[in-house]
């Protein structure tokens, strides 16, 4: 990437949301034939899409696919994630369902996250979930089929541990109830489930500190359109307020639910004027200002915020998240390290990263750990620094978010790719 003259300028879309699409090809796969239409097709999503297929369904189309399976039943090879965490920890659930032995593994990064705790709550619901190394990680062994019974599981590791058990749970043999242990972080991700459980047919009712989710339910055969996604859009909105500029994001629907729709109250906080009208996001740069963020529900957010902090003035605080430890790579270490080589000054806390601000950025070459987030929220960091900013890869974005270095263009970046 080379440094910006001049505003980040114009209009681009939000690609669909990689949360909305794992949850609504698996929900489709659940209901047995089912229609997804605008999906992500980055390489996570292609790892759950591979999944189903091991699996024994069909997934067919691209702009809208279409989810057609049998009976279901235990696969005939490992199921292979990939890099994709919310595909293991999702389709575990799914998988214990099954009447027989499933087994789920994936890359390096993959086989050093904990699963532990979700381990654990299959077994408390009649499943046989273990991990081969004895160590709480992939690769893992779920055998169902699912009882159901009272799970206990903690809140604060990954909330994609509690939207797996409510995946599930509708079509245990009994009643499934989900007791959180310590609070739960990431809110958003569960709210996300919940209202795509509901969109297809199944009910799920609050219980104290936890859920509980009803047997012999049926997830209707019902087609989901993808919503835009606010965790993509952050990237070029910073990028036009760290740069003075306007850029609006279109193709967002903010009738589904997003925590990363935080990314608006963020910015408006840091000083940056915000407009919200419908489907369509503008941001417009100028003066930011530190401020002090909680980031616990919205976790994504940080690496691209780090950014916008390094160019506002004053001390801003990111803080709430430790669960940044366990993501594609310890992020709150990548995004110190990778803002110090730059220039900025900045200190980690085990939730999160205190920035002092604005930084006089410089060129840099960065390492990003192959996470998609690190990548793109550097890139946006090298329109304000002054010489080139080498990263050491140029396509994990593509995770998340496919059009990224081609939207950035379209706005006024120039990124050669070598």
């Amino acid at each position: 990437m080379k440094p910006l003259r001049g505003a980040m300028e114009g209009t681009v879309r939000a690609p669909p949301s990689k949360s909305y699409t794992h949850r609504a090809l698996m929900m489709a796969f659940l209901a047995g034939d089912a229609r997804v239409t605008g999906p992500l097709w980055g390489a996570d999503t292609l790892a759950t899409r591979s999944c189903l297929r091991t699996l024994g369904a069909t997934v067919e189309g691209e702009a809208t696919a279409r989810v057609k399976r049998g009976s279901l039943a235990p696969p005939a090879d490992v199921l292979n994630v990939e890099n994709s965490g919310t595909t293991l920890r999702l389709l575990s659930g799914v998988c214990g369902l099954l009447d027989g032995a499933s087994v789920l593994t994936g890359d390096a990064s993959i086989r050093s996250r904990p699963m532990q705790p979700l381990l654990d709550a299959l077994r408390d619901v009649g499943c046989d979930a273990f991990s081969t190394r004895g160590d709480g990680r992939a690769p893992v062994v779920v055998r169902g089929p699912m009882r159901g019974g009272e799970a206990r599981m903690p809140g604060d590791v990954s909330s994609q541990f509690v939207s797996s058990l409510l995946m599930a749970g509708p079509l245990a043999r009994k009643d499934t109830r989900i007791k959180l242990t310590s609070p739960l972080k990431s809110r958003p991700y569960v709210d996300v489930t919940l209202a795509m459980m509901k969109h297809f047919g199944v009910r799920v009712q609050p219980r104290g500190e936890g859920f509980e989710v009803p047997s012999g339910q049926r997830y209707a055969r019902r087609g989901f359109t993808v919503p835009g996604d606010y965790s993509s859009a952050a990237f070029p909105l910073v990028a036009g307020a760290i740069t003075g500029g306007e850029v609006t994001v279109a193709g967002l629907a903010p009738e589904w639910p997003q925590g990363d729709r935080f990314i608006l109250d963020a910015l408006r906080a840091m000083g940056a004027e915000v407009r919200e009208r419908g489907g369509r996001a503008t941001v417009r740069g100028g003066a930011l200002r530190g401020a002090v963020l909680d980031l616990g529900d919205t976790p994504d957010l940080f690496p691209i915020l780090c950014i916008a902090a390094a160019n506002a003035q004053g001390r801003t605080t990111l803080m709430g998240a430790p669960q940044l430890r366990f993501k594609e790579s310890d992020r709150i270490k990548a995004m110190a390290r990778g803002l110090k080589q730059m220039g900025a000054r900045c200190t980690e806390r085990p939730d999160g990263l205190v920035v002092h601000g604005p930084a006089k950025l410089r060129g840099a070459r960065i390492r990003t750990e192959g996470d998609h987030r690190i990548l793109m929220s550097f890139a946006v960091a090298a329109l304000r620094a002054k010489g080139p900013v080498q990263l050491d890869e140029h396509d994990s974005f593509a995770v998340s978010y496919p059009g990224f270095l081609d939207d950035l263009r379209k706005l006024g970046a120039r990124a050669v790719v070598r």
